[in-house]
């Protein structure tokens, strides 16, 4: 037999139907199953708040149960069975809530006093359409996760197939142009919803990986461009690499260590304005490997940059 429903609410058996309509709302709000899930010893007191509610929250099943004439479990005493009940107590339609229990949407006789339970929980979790047979439709949780992008790769843009830590296989797309810290939405890919509820999106938080030569400053990307002394002096033509592909570019004679080239448009991709940012070729020259008799001797007999002075920026 079921507890006495008024201890069950948590209200006297002088509360007015008001209070304890609010006593269920606040007791099935708190053990909704939506709200537990998994949760046994919750789903219990809330079936058994709706069951105490099915019977006081109605008053001509409330005025029966103070005269005796039914039971905590809505069945009529024997002493005083009266027309319509059936044997299992109340009859009635087939309101099922989540928690996976048979209950029942009870309407009062007299047309007063008793509201549809479903009602209740339309109000209860905000009504409208959200509310299917007594359960809230919800999104499911975002997710987020962490990734590294090859520098190359972010700058060109790909797709890929990535395999998460907790296992979720994902398709990714990397935007052309894509930087270090930004994060990829992949809506509609995370955590499934309850109740006919969007899913969640997934968030990639991407960090970039930096490339052995080339760096980024901005839309810019800069490289240190080696070449041979004889380039240097007698100019020369040479091909270097872009994050675009490889590209031929020349090196103007009495070329300087620092000297700095730009390549127009060969930087990355703005997201913003969708235009591309530059490339700036930094010349250094690089002697040879093995020292070479015939250029030190040149070298010590030349005396054509004797009136030169390249250290004279360094005075303070």
């Amino acid at each position: 037999m079921a507890k006495d429903p008024y201890s069950v609410l948590g209200v006297h058996n002088s509360a007015d139907q008001d209070t304890i309509r609010k006593a269920y709302r606040t007791l099935a709000k708190q053990y909704h199953p939506d709200r537990n899930p998994g949760d046994k010893a919750a789903e219990d007191k809330f079936k058994a708040a709706t069951a105490a509610f099915e019977i006081i929250g109605d008053k001509d099943k409330r005025a029966k149960f103070d005269r005796g004439e039914i039971d905590a479990d809505g069945n009529e005493r024997a002493f005083s069975r009266g027309p319509g009940a059936g044997a299992g107590g109340f009859g009635g339609g087939g309101f099922r809530h989540p928690g996976g229990g048979q209950s029942r949407t009870y309407r009062s006789t007299s047309g007063q006093g008793f509201e549809d339970i479903s009602d209740i929980f339309a109000d209860m979790f905000g009504g409208g359409g959200g509310f299917r047979g007594g359960a809230q439709a919800s999104a499911g949780r975002d997710v987020r996760y962490r990734m590294e992008v090859d520098f190359l790769e972010a700058a060109r843009g790909n797709r890929k197939r990535v395999t998460m830590p907790d296992g979720k296989t994902l398709d990714i797309t990397i935007p052309e142009g894509l930087r270090d810290g930004q994060s990829l939405r992949l809506k509609g890919q995370g955590e499934p919803g309850m109740n006919g509820g969007p899913a969640g999106d997934v968030y990639v938080d991407v960090t970039v990986k930096p490339h052995r030569f080339f760096q980024l400053d901005g839309d810019t990307v800069m490289v240190d461009v080696p070449v041979k002394l004889s380039e240097a002096v007698l100019g020369a033509k040479i091909t270097i690499p872009t994050v675009h592909g490889e590209v031929s570019i020349t090196v103007p004679k009495g070329a300087s260590s620092g000297t700095q080239l730009r390549l127009r448009n060969k930087g990355l991709k703005n997201a913003r304005t969708g235009e591309y940012g530059d490339q700036i070729a930094r010349l250094k020259i690089v002697l040879p490997t093995k020292s070479d008799a015939a250029l030190e001797e040149f070298m010590a007999e030349w005396d054509g940059d004797k009136d030169e002075t390249p250290r004279a920026r360094l005075k303070l």
